[in-house]
């Protein structure tokens, strides 16, 4: 609860204003002069102080100074007698406003209510400072390093607002966790977060998925199916691997955004909707312009606030922070005291790790399987990751070539390269379903 030192002479006054800011949620002291307002306030901060301008004893003017090095308590003067000298002394010595009696009671409460808010906003800020700084945690995002303060800057903006958001970076990075906090850090946290990986949905049933179906509108149809937008009334809908998604899908995409009305697969109502929609994909979003897998006017639409997340070795301070939050978690689930030895952790570091935070979590889950005691760099698999020491040959690219021939060339290399489809799609930054993809159309060449 926010407080509140009322200062008034007026014995009648000062029991109405206390009684008023009371009731509008603040916890109310009392002062009759300025030397009783100065020993209360020498005896605990306050929020706001609320001043008659002139007392039996000086003018509240010579608070002001005595307040500047508290930026947290706001001022308000009132006064009977208003001046315009007053007013601009009060405002150049820091006050929010000036009141005249009689008190025109709507506009303080409305003070009160933006003092109120201020104040809520003061916590909030404090516990989201300590918590970046504890361990550097920022809600499910872990990372003490420049890059990531970045991203965590930028999510304490864009939280609040109901802006769409469009979230880049590698696979393995943690795009989705970022959604996460965003969700958490917004004023829909109460409501559903609702995620859908639309590389991971067949392009046939993506559309019902995502729009939803009425009973009998298509084989199989046997009920009527809500769709991801519906089911995230409120909240927000997370749209992972954004430029997987058919281009035609897109184009409705584009219209239920604009619209902000959905309509079911079978069905001839449109559905109003309250959504807050943030995407992500592992593709540079105009690069995936220019190969015709994104709308170029749904990208501006989804490019109101881009957040980028770094990949791993653009963070490398951040390894051994991330190993040892994996570390913990394995051993709470099984029940053990492992650690890291000095030559792992220096190892840890040392990785490129293609595969991002997702990489080192597998990698952490297989060590800690592998030890029997404390886990050394004989417990990792680093050299199955490191591409440089198995002698790649580098690939002749033409000039003149083609986009799709110079990935053709690419994918095909880095499958030989590393004989694993999963390994693969990590390298490469795409989703193993588009790898599949891919290996079937050259496969059909």
């Amino acid at each position: 609860m926010p407080s509140a030192l009322i200062v008034e002479d007026d014995p009648a006054h000062l029991d109405a204003l206390s009684t008023l800011v009371a009731t509008e949620g603040f916890e109310t002291r009392a002062a009759h002069s300025l030397a009783d307002a100065k020993r209360s306030l020498d005896e605990a901060p306050v929020d706001l102080v609320l001043c008659d301008l002139r007392l039996p004893d000086g003018s509240a003017l010579e608070l002001l100074p005595l307040l500047e090095e508290r930026p947290e308590t706001d001022v308000v003067l009132v006064t009977g007698q208003a001046s315009i000298d007053s007013a601009i002394e009060a405002f150049r010595g820091g006050a929010i406003d000036y009141l005249t009696k009689p008190l025109d009671l709507t506009r303080l409460r409305a003070i009160l209510a933006n003092v109120r808010r201020a104040d809520r906003l003061r916590v909030q800020v404090g516990h989201l400072r300590a918590e970046l700084l504890q361990m550097g945690r920022f809600g499910k995002m872990i990372g003490a390093s420049k890059a990531m303060h970045v991203v965590y800057d930028q999510v304490l903006k864009v939280a609040p607002t109901s802006a769409t958001v469009l979230i880049t970076g590698e696979t393995g990075t943690g795009k989705e966790l970022v959604a996460e906090t965003l969700h958490d850090r917004s004023q829909r946290s109460g409501a559903p977060f609702v995620a859908l990986n639309c590389a991971a949905v067949s392009p046939n049933l993506i559309e019902s998925e995502l729009f939803g179906h009425e009973k009998g509108s298509f084989t199989g149809a046997s009920r009527k199916h809500e769709g991801f937008f519906e089911r995230a009334r409120g909240g927000t809908l997370f749209l992972d691997e954004i430029t997987e998604m058919p281009l035609e899908l897109q184009a409705k995409l584009l219209r239920t955004l604009e619209t902000r009305e959905v309509q079911r697969i079978g069905g001839d109502q449109p559905i109003p909707i309250d959504v807050r929609l943030v995407a992500a994909t592992n593709r540079d979003p105009h690069q995936a312009v220019a190969d015709g897998r994104l709308r170029e006017d749904l990208l501006y639409r989804l490019l109101v606030f881009p957040i980028h997340v770094p990949p791993l070795r653009e963070r490398a301070d951040d390894v051994v922070l991330l190993a040892d939050h994996f570390l913990a978690q394995l051993n709470r689930e099984g029940g053990t005291h492992k650690e890291l030895t000095k030559e792992s952790r220096s190892r840890l570091q040392l990785h490129h790790w293609p595969g991002n935070v997702r990489e080192l979590r597998h990698a952490l889950e297989r060590a800690f399987i592998e030890a029997t005691h404390d886990i050394g760099v004989e417990c990792f698999p680093f050299a199955e990751h490191a591409p440089a020491e198995r002698g790649t040959e580098p690939l002749a690219i033409r000039v003149g070539m083609s986009n799709a021939e110079a990935e053709r060339l690419l994918t095909l290399a880095t499958f030989d390269h590393f004989g694993e489809k999963k390994k693969t799609a990590e390298v490469l930054g795409i989703s193993l379903k588009t790898l599949y993809t891919r290996l079937k159309s050259y496969r059909a060449r």
